[in-house]
């Protein structure tokens, strides 16, 4: 009886705790500041290092003489496909015309996210082809687990944004899984979210879903859609990558030129090689798009890791990587743009221990250095080829940390407490005093995830882990999951394109 009664106190003390969750709120506002590795005169030197890249070195533009037209008439040179950039060109152009910070609209206006300045919006992980839970292991992602995602990621208040590609639909022809995406991005959430880039009549195919639900007008005027644009490191981009930019670009929306860099594969081994390297070649996009259409927002995309000297395989959540982290973000404020990189990286794969400590170490470090957009914050596993249902709700709970800790030291009469201190004296206890009791409800970070009972207690409970206590919570979220309201007329539109389209061409598992 007694058991029982233990029992009870602690669900009604849950109950009660969960009926006061605070407001969610719609992306971090970063009251700490941002801390830079590198000092000004060496931030300098590699800017100095990336405008010789593009002098010196140039850019290879494959099968694309379109965006060859919009660079040489702005003043580079063209051998063949091979692009040189006078110094100082391409940064000229972003900070002539590319806005610093911007917003993205979400279908539900609570849920708009700031791109830049002092905010920190937190994203899902994108592009896994597998996924992974403890209850069916490893295995091909498929259109039901996309759905499960974007509704995760609805429903969890410390993230911020529903995301891209969330995983791989392969259960789906590659030409056509893109509407499907889209699709459950406006059909089971309405936070702000990705387009598609893997062919620029996807791009296309994005923009008009985004006009049917948000309306054709208001997509000319306000950016909806962030859209990853990555080029092939070192130093190319290719028809198809370029292709979605400029059809962003063109539709005002965000492009998010991202060098995806594997340490001394694609890059140099040093930092700061890849620092210049990586800047060189996010120019070119960013400048790119401002000569489509200039005033559209573009995002600095930083994606680097290094690699293991002895087999080869991507490392993750290592030092190097968070030094080069740091000087994205430093470099990014110098030109003027928002900054995207960090993430929940990790090698390891099962949510362990490894996956535990190598995300915090990147996600910990993109916080600090001041990151905008932090894709891949929740759910990564194997180096980014599985999306993790365990791993997605451990890393939801470190972002609602990274939020706290974001906030910063409440320095008001309430927050220095003094009156307490006085109030309780020596050798008190301050459990009962009037400034506990206002302020125990907000005062710590409450954790979905972890356990903090005796071992007792933890025994008692059934010896459970972190992966079997996180397995517990995204069943509850999928099994209680309620989708937000969307207008029928909109969602009969939504369907009746993505069937005329799909019906216009054969499928295709060539992407």
């Amino acid at each position: 009886m007694a058991r029982e009664a233990r029992r009870g106190g602690r669900a009604a003390r849950a109950a009660a705790n969960a009926a006061e969750v605070p407001k969610r709120k719609p992306y971090i506002t970063r009251k700490i500041p941002t801390y830079s590795v590198l000092g000004d005169a060496d931030l300098a030197i590699l800017e100095h290092n990336a405008d010789t890249l593009l002098e010196e070195v140039g850019i290879d533009i494959k099968e694309d003489p379109e965006s060859i037209g919009y660079l040489v008439a702005a003043g580079a040179t063209a051998d063949g496909e091979r692009v040189r950039f006078p110094r100082g060109m391409c940064r000229e152009i972003i900070q002539k015309n590319a806005p610093s910070i911007f917003t993205q609209y979400a279908r539900n206006p609570d849920n708009n996210v700031q791109i830049g300045g002092d905010a920190t919006v937190l994203v899902p992980a994108y592009g896994p082809p597998f996924v992974y839970s403890k209850e069916e292991g490893r295995r091909y992602a498929n259109i039901n687990d996309f759905q499960n995602f974007v509704k995760l990621a609805y429903m969890s208040p410390s993230l911020h944004h529903s995301g891209g590609t969330v995983c791989e639909p392969v259960d789906l022809p590659v030409n056509k899984r893109h509407f499907d995406m889209v699709y459950a991005h406006l059909k089971y959430s309405d936070k702000a979210f990705m387009g598609s880039v893997t062919a620029p009549e996807r791009a296309l195919d994005s923009i008009d879903m985004a006009k049917i639900a948000f309306g054709e007008d208001f997509v000319n005027e306000k950016c909806v859609m962030v859209n990853l644009i990555n080029a092939n490191s070192p130093m190319t981009y290719d028809s198809v990558m370029l292709g979605a930019l400029k059809h962003y670009a063109r539709a005002g929306q965000c492009a998010m030129p991202s060098p995806f860099v594997v340490s001394g594969a694609m890059s140099p081994v040093t930092a700061a090689g890849v620092a210049a390297q990586s800047l060189a070649e996010g120019m070119v996009g960013m400048a790119l798009a401002q000569l489509v259409r200039p005033g559209a927002p573009v995002i600095y995309g930083n994606f680097v890791t290094s690699m293991s000297m002895q087999s080869g395989a991507p490392t993750f959540g290592t030092p190097e990587a968070s030094l080069i982290i740091n000087m994205g973000a430093a470099l990014a404020r110098r030109l003027g743009v928002p900054f995207r990189s960090a993430g929940g990286f990790n090698g390891s794969k099962v949510p362990d221990a490894q996956a535990g400590y190598e995300a915090a170490n990147s996600l910990q470090t993109g916080l600090l250095a001041g990151v905008n957009f932090m894709l891949h914050t929740a759910g990564w596993l194997e180096g980014g080829l599985a999306m993790g249902y365990e791993k997605f709700i451990m890393d939801a709970d470190q972002a609602g940390m990274m939020a706290v800790f974001a906030n910063g030291v409440d320095m008001s009469e309430n927050g220095q407490a003094m009156d307490a201190i006085a109030d309780v004296g020596p050798g008190k206890h301050f459990l009962g005093c009037e400034h506990t009791q206002k302020n125990f409800k907000s005062a710590f970070y409450r954790s979905t995830v972890a356990d903090n009972n005796s071992f007792e207690q933890w025994v008692e409970d059934g010896s459970l882990s972190a992966e079997d206590r996180a397995e517990t919570v995204y069943k509850n979220m999928l099994n209680n999951y309620v989708a937000p309201e969307l207008d029928p007329e909109i969602d009969a539109k939504l369907i009746k394109f993505m069937e005329d389209r799909k019906a216009s061409f054969p499928d295709s598992n060539i992407s």
